[in-house]
């Protein structure tokens, strides 16, 4: 077969109109007015309106972007929006970051190994009482080349002895070309504990790193307490850049010129499943930083942020935690593309107790597979241009500056933290995010959505208990499901409620599958009967039992047997009768006294599932 050669360029679209913003516009209007009644169409405003997405702390989320008018700029270059560093072709271009909390010496000295000797570019050590005891850090690094490797310490309790023990270890070892990150943050301990914050110790620490240490870094910026606690996005941001100013006036009250005091910062920030979020929030961190930078003299190429990305605990789930892998692979892919340094995965089985080799190697390979497979790491700021990233990115930035500026005006971040000013901020944005939760308008895979009541616990080795702390409260978004099938469990017996499903199936089939769902969220088991006279479904329901029936099917079956049969199941003794759908659909004005209630999506999923507990008679 010969080959024909051609000089005119293929042009797949070459036979089409190009559509503009009108033609969009057009089809949207086509589709949203479709079953809409003549005189009550929508406008355009009003479409756009219903398809614009808000998050909880207010970014505005467009459904299509045509344009971004500002300055696309370069990798590596003030402000840093597209990275810190220019990307050589290398599969991985950041620190694959392993954090070690297990104080069992022999299994977390065995597992630091293991990482490193698989994939992991260096080690992350949390210390105290329910963690690594500061007197076994050495041991649970025995075999580590700190020349090779990176370490960094961090603490919940007593970071100045975590600082030491590593100083100590990196002169035992013989380092000469040590890094890593000492983890003294005073501020984010306070948030953890509650105490006055007390910045005392850190200028010592960083004059020292200084002289001594010049791959190390002294101070942390850590905005995961905040995370974990519930802040948003843009409080998160706000936090990162206020603690980051305070400690660079904490500096160069002590002499450290700010130049010398950025080369000590590293941020900790955390990333989600909100893949764009996380991105963008890495991008506008940067540029934020870079202007605090130009501000305070520091030079030009200095200016940018050192980032580590952790996955969210926030977002870690207990229920079905092999989800978690989605999660932290979405979470773990934005950080790469956002460009963080350095990042760490929390193990899937994070929020069941200590994680084991299996879930240890997964969260490895999360980070591995992103880079050597997709090769994120040869590309210089992958989602830079697209508009919406840039539009998202530049919304972050102006409302974190804004939120930063906020918190300067009334005193700086030891101010907002002792006054419970960043608490009431958290407490606005998790309030919103509550509502979100429970209505599924947020939904939780296999926690809030498609739960699977009957999965196979995981077993790992338990945490050790954590002292009582009075800092921020932390609490992962599942919590409030997670509780609903531990009242559940707790009761022995698995709670019923009978679903009385009403016609043929094409009538109830999808009603009663979403019903059982729902139920299942908080492990609530569903007899059902299907079709049948109202005395055939009396009967049924007698037999298993229940108290609380809920009726499956379609409007037009409503209002033919709905009332009925609600009728004759509180005659033979059944308390509740609800209805899958709106009571509107029956057609009765007296649906009141028949149905009790009515389960639909957008409701309330926690409150009903709470209150459907409380009437089957399940202990709290």
């Amino acid at each position: 077969m010969v080959w024909a050669m051609t000089e005119t360029p293929l042009l797949l679209a070459g036979d089409f109109a190009t559509p503009t913003r009108a033609d969009w516009e057009a089809e949207v209007l086509k589709i949203l007015n479709r079953r809409r009644p003549p005189g009550k169409e929508l406008n355009i405003d009003q479409a756009m309106a219903r398809l614009r997405t808000t998050t909880v702390d207010g970014l505005s989320i467009e459904p299509l972007y045509t344009d971004h008018d500002g300055q696309l700029g370069h990798p590596g270059v003030t402000p840093f929006t597209r990275g810190t560093t220019i990307k050589t072709g290398a599969l991985t271009a950041w620190d694959i970051q392993q954090l070690h909390e297990d104080p069992e010496v022999a299994t977390t000295n065995k597992e630091i190994l293991a990482d490193l000797e698989r994939g992991a570019t260096s080690v992350w050590l949390r210390t105290g009482s329910d963690a690594i005891a500061v007197d076994d850090l050495a041991a649970v690094l025995a075999g580590v080349q700190p020349d090779l490797a990176g370490i960094a310490v961090s603490s919940i309790e007593d970071q100045v002895a975590a600082a030491k023990a590593l100083v100590s270890f990196w002169k035992a070892s013989g380092a000469h070309h040590a890094s890593g990150n000492l983890g003294l943050d005073a501020l984010a301990l306070a948030a953890r504990t509650g105490e006055a914050p007390n910045l005392a110790s850190q200028a010592e620490w960083v004059q020292a790193t200084l002289a001594d240490l010049p791959g190390v870094r002294a101070l942390t910026v850590d905005v995961t307490p905040y995370d974990d606690a519930g802040a948003g996005d843009v409080d998160q941001l706000a936090f990162a850049l206020a603690t980051g100013v305070a400690y660079l006036r904490d500096l160069e009250a002590a002499g450290i010129s700010p130049a010398d005091a950025f080369g000590q910062i590293t941020f900790r920030v955390s990333v989600n499943t909100d893949q764009f979020t996380s991105i963008c929030r890495l991008r506008a961190l940067r540029r934020a930083w870079a202007r605090i930078g130009e501000v305070s003299g520091v030079p030009a190429a200095k200016r940018g942020a050192v980032q580590h990305a952790v996955t969210s605990w926030r977002m870690i789930t207990r229920d079905d935690p092999w989800v978690n892998l989605l999660r932290t692979t979405i979470a773990g892919f934005s950080a790469a593309v956002g460009g963080a340094d350095i990042i760490t995965t929390l193990p899937f089985d994070t929020a069941l107790g200590l994680p084991d080799e299996f879930s240890r190697r997964m969260a490895r390979n999360v980070q591995l597979l992103a880079g050597e497979e997709s090769n994120v790491g040869r590309v210089n700021d992958p989602a830079g241009g697209s508009w919406y990233v840039e539009n998202l990115t530049d919304q972050l930035a102006e409302k974190a500056w804004a939120g930063f500026t906020e918190i300067e005006a009334a005193g700086g971040m030891v101010a907002a933290l002792t006054s419970g000013a960043v608490a009431d901020r958290i407490g606005a944005t998790k309030a919103e995010r509550a509502k979100r939760l429970a209505t599924r308008a947020q939904p939780l895979t296999g926690v809030s959505m498609f739960p699977k009541p009957d999965e196979e616990p995981r077993q790992v080795p338990p945490r050790p208990a954590a002292p009582v702390r009075a800092g921020l409260v932390p609490q992962r978004d599942s919590a409030v499901f997670e509780a609903l099938r531990d009242r559940a469990t707790a009761a022995g017996k698995a709670p019923e409620v009978f679903l009385a499903c009403l016609g043929a199936r094409r009538d109830f089939g999808g009603r009663e599958m979403f019903t059982k769902a729902l139920l299942g969220v908080a492990g609530i088991v569903t007899p059902a009967s299907e079709g049948g006279t109202s005395a055939e479904i009396v009967a049924k329901v007698s037999a298993a039992g229940t108290k609380f029936v809920i009726l499956c099917s379609s409007a037009k079956v409503y209002a033919e047997q709905a009332k009925e049969v609600s009728q004759a199941l509180k005659q033979a003794g059944v308390a509740t009768v609800y209805l899958a759908g709106r009571k509107a659909e029956t057609g009765a004005e007296d649906v009141d006294s028949f149905i009790d209630g009515e389960v639909f999506d957008g409701m309330d999923v926690v409150a009903f599932l709470n209150s459907t507990l409380d009437q089957i008679g399940v202990a709290k």
